[in-house]
């Protein structure tokens, strides 16, 4: 089961990846990224998974770009909306 964890959290790792390159391609072409749509995206796809193909390993070894975590979405209209009305704000 802990390699089943290990695979789950590598594809959601990747998917998110994916996910803010394209948000940076769609700020790059001129598209309104609006946050609350962005809220709503799940990173744990499946729909891309192949789970009896094959795959290449001949990329194992290539060494990826350094990662740049900043997308230019502003999300404080997230931020100030009230989310203890949503049931964020109470300690269990």
């Amino acid at each position: 089961m802990k390699f089943d964890a290990l695979l789950t959290n590598a594809v959601i790792v990747h998917n998110a990846l994916d996910i803010a390159e394209i948000v940076r391609q769609l700020l790059e072409e001129g598209w309104g990224i609006d946050p609350e749509d962005l809220a709503h995206i799940s990173p744990y796809l499946t729909e891309h998974i192949k789970r009896f193909d094959e795959y290449s390993t001949h990329e194992l070894g290539i060494q990826p770009e350094a990662y740049d975590p900043k997308l230019d979405v502003d999300f404080t209209q997230l931020r100030d909306q009230d989310l203890r009305a949503k049931g964020f704000g109470a300690a269990a």
